[in-house]
């Protein structure tokens, strides 16, 4: 395995002056560094890992999937009816079969099979509410 060399840029003295108290920091000092730098300059240090994984999320994607998450998006204007319907097919009571369609956009029911999954968003588009197979 032939080694690779990385050609870093230079740093300014102050930027050397950083680096050197950087070094210096804790885990757990960074860590609060860190934070407070992605919020003063409205950044993420997270957002190139997550991108990075993205492509590879997406190849498996390509076979067919068996079993699907159903997420309420909308409970629609008929709100009675959509708790009606959580409720049969979650068994949840009352309060939070309403809370879970108040605060739609929520999964409803994890882990369903295909034609089980196409059976209830059916009941939910019948009754007027938007649901999503994921």
């Amino acid at each position: 395995m032939a080694e690779e060399t990385k050609t870093l840029p230079e740093l300014s003295a102050d930027g050397k002056k950083i680096l050197e108290m950087v070094e210096k920091m804790s885990v757990l000092e960074l860590a609060d560094l860190v934070k407070v730098m992605e919020d003063k300059f409205g950044v993420s240090a997270a957002a190139p890992v997550a991108v990075a994984a993205a492509p590879a999320e997406a190849a498996p994607a390509e076979e067919e999937k068996s079993m699907f998450n159903i997420v309420l998006k909308d409970g629609g204007s008929n709100k009675i009816g959509a708790i009606k319907v959580v409720r049969e097919i979650t068994e949840l009571g009352l309060k939070e079969a309403k809370d879970l369609v108040d605060g739609a956009p929520q999964v409803v029911k994890e882990d369903v099979k295909k034609e089980d999954a196409e059976a209830i968003k059916a009941k939910f588009e019948e009754i007027g509410a938007t649901v999503e197979l994921e």
